[in-house]
C-alpha cells in the first residue's frame, strides 16, 4: 500500500481492513451486497425527502405561497441538490487526494447523514419565517455535496471484476439500490400518512423516516468502507483504475466523453421522476385520491421496477446494452405521448401509468449506468465516471418534478409528456454520437 493511502486511513478503514485480514478475500458476490446496500442508503435519502417535497413541505415551509406555488417551490429547492452534487465532487475528490477515500467517503455521508436527520428538526414557517426557507435550501444544498462525495468507485469496481458475458448482470446489480429505497420511503410515508391524523402526521409523524435515513446511511458507512480496504479495491485504486485525477485534467482528456455520458441516460432519468416526485404531486393538487392509497400504488410500482431492474441484466446480455437502452428511450418516447393522461383516470389510471411506467424505469435504469464508461482511459475512468452521474442527474433528473408540474398545471399533462419526449430524444442522439465515435476509433486502430 502507499504510503499516501496507509497514512489517511480512517479508524473505522482500519476496522475494516481487520475484518478482511480475519475473513479472508472478499468476493465479487460481496462487492455487489455492498453496492447494492450503498445506492439503496442513497435513494432512500433521496426518496425520503422527495416525498416530504410533495406531502411535507408546500405546508410546512411554503403555506404563505398556496398549494401549487407551495409545491413549486419545493420542487425549485428539491433541485438544489442537483446543482450543488458536481461541486461536491470537486470537493471530495481534493479530499481523496489529500486524506485518501476512507476520510472522504466518512466525511460525504456523515454530512449526508447529518444534513438529511437535521431536516427532521426543521421548524416551520409558522414558527421561524422565512428562515425555514432558508434552512431547508442550506441542508438540501448540504446532502448535494455530500452526494457528490458518495462516489467511492464499488460499481467501477464490480464492472472490473464482472465477466465478460455477464457485464449486464452487474451492471443492473449497483441500480438494485434505487427501488429498493423507494419501496422503504413509499412504506414508512404510507404508514404514518394513513395512521395519523393530518396535523399530527405535520406535526411530528413525517419527521421519523428521515431518524431512519440517518441509521441506515450508518450501517451503509461501514458496508462500503469494508469493501473499499479490501485488497482489489486497493489494487485496483494505487493502479489509478479507480484513483481520482484532477478535474480539469479530467475535462480536459474526456470532456466529450464526459458530456455523452451524461446524455446517453437521459430517458431513464427523466423518466425517474416522471413515475416517482411529479405523479404525487399531480395526485395531491388536482385528483381527490388519498395520498396514502397513491403511495401504496407507488410501493407497488417500485416492486415491479425492481424486477424489471433485475431483468434488465440478462436482457443486456444478451442484446447488448446501448441496444436495450436505445430500446426502451424508443419505447419511452411512445409512453410520453399518452401515459400522463392517465393520471387524470381515476384510481385504475394512475395504476396503468405507475406499472407501466416502472416497467420501462427498471429495463432503462438498470442498464444506465456507465453506458459509456468503457470509453474513459483508465487513468481517468474514477473522476470522469463520477462527473458523468453527476450531469446526468442535473440534466435529466434535478429539474424535472419542477418543471413538469410546471407545464401541467399551466398547459395540461400532454405538455409535461413533451418533456419526458425530449430526454427519450437526447438518449437517441447521445447513443448514436456514442456508436460514431467508436467506429471512428475502431476505423483509426486498423488503419
Amino acid at each position: 500500500m502507499s504510503a499516501r493511502t496507509g497514512a489517511s486511513s480512517t479508524s473505522l478503514e482500519k476496522d475494516a481492513k481487520r475484518i478482511n485480514a480475519r475473513d479472508g478475500k472478499v468476493d465479487t458476490g460481496e462487492i455487489a451486497i455492498g453496492v447494492i446496500i450503498g445506492r439503496a442508503s442513497e435513494f432512500f435519502d433521496f426518496f425520503v425527502y422527495a416525498i416530504a417535497s410533495v406531502l411535507v413541505f408546500p405546508q410546512l415551509v411554503f403555506p404563505f405561497a398556496g398549494p401549487l406555488l407551495g409545491t413549486l417551490y419545493s420542487f425549485a429547492v428539491f433541485a438544489l441538490a442537483f446543482v450543488a452534487r458536481p461541486i461536491g465532487t470537486v470537493i471530495f475528490i481534493a479530499i481523496d487526494e489529500a486524506f485518501g477515500r476512507g476520510a472522504k467517503l466518512t466525511i460525504a455521508l456523515l454530512l449526508l447523514g447529518t444534513s438529511t436527520v437535521a431536516v427532521a428538526f426543521l421548524p416551520g414557517y409558522e414558527t421561524i419565517g422565512m428562515w425555514s426557507v432558508a434552512l431547508l435550501a442550506l441542508l438540501r444544498v448540504g446532502q448535494g455535496v455530500a452526494l457528490g462525495g458518495t462516489w467511492e468507485g464499488m460499481a467501477s469496481l464490480l464492472a472490473l471484476n464482472a465477466p465478460e458475458h455477464r457485464r449486464g448482470w452487474y451492471a443492473m446489480l449497483g441500480q438494485i439500490g434505487a427501488p429498493i429505497g423507494l419501496i422503504l420511503a413509499s412504506a414508512l410515508f404510507a404508514f404514518f400518512v394513513s395512521l395519523l391524523s393530518t396535523a399530527d402526521f405535520l406535526d411530528w409523524g413525517w419527521r421519523y423516516p428521515f431518524f431512519v435515513a440517518f441509521a441506515i446511511n450508518v450501517v451503509a458507512l461501514f458496508a462500503r468502507l469494508r469493501i473499499s480496504a479490501t485488497p482489489a479495491f486497493v489494487q485496483s485504486y494505487e493502479s489509478r483504475e479507480l484513483q481520482p485525477t484532477p478535474v480539469l485534467q479530467t475535462v480536459k482528456a474526456e470532456g466529450w466523453t464526459i458530456v455523452i455520458g451524461a446524455f446517453a441516460p437521459l430517458a431513464s432519468f427523466a423518466l425517474f421522476h416522471m413515475v416517482t416526485v411529479f405523479p404525487l404531486s399531480w395526485v395531491l393538487l388536482y385528483t381527490q385520491e388519498p395520498p396514502a392509497r397513491f403511495l401504496v400504488i407507488e410501493l407497488v410500482g417500485a416492486v415491479v421496477c425492481l424486477i424489471s431492474v433485475i431483468l434488465s441484466g440478462p436482457l443486456a446480455d444478451r442484446y447488448g446494452r446501448r441496444n436495450l437502452l436505445a430500446a426502451t428511450a424508443g419505447a419511452i418516447a411512445v409512453f410520453s405521448g399518452f401515459a400522463p393522461q392517465l393520471l387524470n383516470g381515476g384510481e385504475l389510471g394512475a395504476t396503468v401509468f405507475m406499472i407501466s411506467g416502472f416497467v420501462l424505469l427498471g429495463l432503462s435504469f438498470g442498464q444506465s449506468s456507465g453506458a459509456v464508461a468503457s470509453n474513459f482511459s483508465a487513468a481517468n475512468r474514477y473522476t470522469a465516471s463520477a462527473l458523468t452521474s453527476d450531469l446526468a442527474w442535473l440534466f435529466g433528473a434535478g429539474f424535472a418534478p419542477l418543471v413538469a408540474l410546471l407545464l401541467a398545471s399551466s398547459f395540461g399533462l400532454l405538455s409535461a409528456g413533451a418533456y419526458l419526449l425530449s430526454g427519450a430524444v437526447c438518449t437517441l442522439i447521445a447513443l448514436w454520437v456514442n456508436t460514431e465515435l467508436a467506429q471512428t476509433r475502431k476505423d483509426r486502430k486498423g488503419s
